[in-house]
């Protein structure tokens, strides 16, 4: 069913992200015969974080042993390939490259691989010269290579979750923003701009809304989403064939965005990105957006003065090379020389969603947090898209509970 609310539902899942399509599919697959409801505010599912990420089957190296991120991310990857198998989503394996371009970076490599073991990753160390040998285009000190490393189209993995939610008989409501929760004995009341949907009971996974979702059911609310633009350049297309496997930096350990790295796309092409700046608007794709309210937010939560105070040498570095695209440029230059300003083209950013406590520090983990009727998805950061069908497993757990 689609277009129109029933009177009452078994579960109503709001936000039609892949978290939220994944978790509907997932009540849909194990609980049959259940009458789901899955909503968005949009006029489709996936517009958000989904539909504006590098669309990388992340092989979970860089998450410490026996975190939940570890955990979820290897049984993502798998999940991920095969529901693109079973329903003719492309998809291949890539591998990466992480590049050390410095004395520390080459340090790092070692201590990479050995929590890549930890997590039965399998990767190798090369040389400067087997780098060169295996990706003529890029310069380093030396390498390591993750062969399970992946690529795919995570919009139209999304779609089809939803597609299989209204096979099942579930009912797809877009166009229906959620604007309160009323939570009463035996059922949760939630008010949208389409009218109230009664459901027995209600997952939340509202992204970078999280928090101001999480307010309306009466959450002590001890975060706040932050929005984090990633500007991505395209590489022009007669230069799309600059590398074979998906190239980045060795990542910043205090930091937790990956850098500025070359990513294949499964349709032929090579982008650029992201970086990551501090936004003024949670749902502003355009340079320069912003929006009153988000922007208002953002100033009044103390925890984003503490990020800009430990961070201020990088916050300043980030915003100057979003400023610059020579700037940006010398980023991918430190590992592709050969990449030049008329290379890059211009391609709408994407919004990370990052939760942050008020002390300053970043929620690195995925994070829910519940009432006796309803489960919020306060915290999905990335790898989420490659996750999603394990971290919806666990929330259809979480529910039995």
């Amino acid at each position: 069913m689609s277009g129109a609310a029933q009177d009452r539902y078994d579960y109503a899942v709001v936000g039609g992200g892949i978290v939220g399509a994944a978790t509907a599919y997932e009540l849909s697959r194990r609980r049959p015969g259940s009458r789901i409801a899955l909503l968005d505010k949009e006029d489709g599912f996936g517009v958000h974080q989904t539909g504006h990420n590098s669309g990388v089957i992340h092989s979970g190296i860089y998450y410490a042993r026996g975190s939940l991120k570890a955990e979820l991310c290897r049984a993502g990857v798998a999940a991920t390939e095969r529901f693109a198998d079973e329903n003719g989503v492309p998809w291949r394996r890539t591998g990466k490259l992480l590049v050390a371009t410095s004395a520390p970076d080459l340090a790092r490599l070692g201590d990479l691989r050995a929590r890549a073991a930890a997590n039965g990753i399998t990767a190798y160390v090369l040389s400067a010269a087997e780098l060169r040998e295996r990706e003529p285009k890029v310069a380093g000190l030396g390498a390591l290579h993750i062969p399970s490393t992946g690529i795919t189209d995570y919009r139209r993995i999304n779609e089809r979750l939803a597609a299989l939610v209204e096979r099942a008989g579930g009912t797809l409501l877009p166009r229906t923003r959620l604007t309160g929760i009323d939570e009463r004995p035996g059922e949760v009341v939630l008010e949208t701009t389409g009218g109230e949907v009664r459901a027995e009971r209600a997952v939340l996974c509202a992204g970078i809304q999280a928090d101001r979702v999480a307010r309306m059911a009466g959450l002590d609310v001890d975060f706040a989403m932050v929005p984090f633009r990633g500007e991505y350049y395209d590489v022009r297309p007669e230069r799309a064939d600059l590398v074979s496997t998906l190239i980045y930096p060795v990542p910043d350990p205090d930091l937790p965005f990956l850098g500025v790295h070359l990513t294949l796309s499964v349709d032929g092409g090579l982008n650029v990105g992201p970086n990551a700046v501090l936004g003024l608007a949670r749902e502003g794709y355009p340079k320069f957006s912003v929006d009153a309210r988000d922007a208002l937010d953002v100033a009044r939560f103390p925890g984003t003065w503490r990020v800009a105070r430990a961070n201020v040498r990088t916050g300043a570095r980030e915003l100057w090379n979003s400023m610059s695209k020579r700037g940006y440029l010398r980023l991918c230059q430190r590992y592709c020389p050969s990449l030049t300003l008329d290379d890059l083209t211009p391609r709408e950013a994407g919004i990370r969603a990052q939760a942050v406590l008020r002390d300053g520090s970043f929620v690195h983990d995925f994070l829910l947090r519940r009432t006796p009727r309803t489960l919020h998805v306060v915290n999905a950061p990335s790898p989420a898209a490659t996750s999603a069908l394990p971290i919806a497993a666990r929330i259809v757990d979480e529910l039995g509970e």
